[in-house]
């Protein structure tokens, strides 16, 4: 038993009402209208003195926003043209390969099991 009295235990407090924090609820249907507006627009950026505009789900950019040459960029598709085809034959070898790989495995596997099997087989005559 403590020597001042009962042990410390303090009150429990009552628990908090939620507060929102935010006004957007005061102000009535039309001055929400005003400040936030209906039409949002799409989302739009500047990337490299280049301006983008998010519509139909592709970032496009908006006309006369584009500061380099065209010939620059039909050059960069046709690179990138010959990247991606140079990929997809890539992925095409790695298959091939793999498809020998497996093949040459389940022979040797094969193999080694009709060597395991002659081995038992001779050992069995003596």
């Amino acid at each position: 038993m403590p020597l001042f009295g009962s042990t410390f235990s303090p009150k429990k407090t009552p628990p908090r009402k939620a507060a929102s924090l935010s006004n957007l609820h005061l102000m009535d249907r039309s001055t929400r209208e005003i400040e936030l507006g209906l039409e949002y627009g799409s989302p739009a950026m500047n990337l490299a003195g280049q301006s983008l505009k998010f519509e139909n789900g592709q970032w496009v950019a908006e006309s006369g926003s584009f500061t380099g040459d065209r010939r620059e960029m039909q050059r960069l598709r046709k690179r990138n043209q010959q990247l991606e085809e140079e990929n997809n034959l890539l992925r095409l070898k790695v298959d091939i390969l793999l498809d020998m790989l497996s093949e040459t495995t389940a022979e040797s596997h094969l193999m080694e099991k009709e060597l395991e099997e002659l081995k038992s087989h001779s050992r069995r005559r003596k």
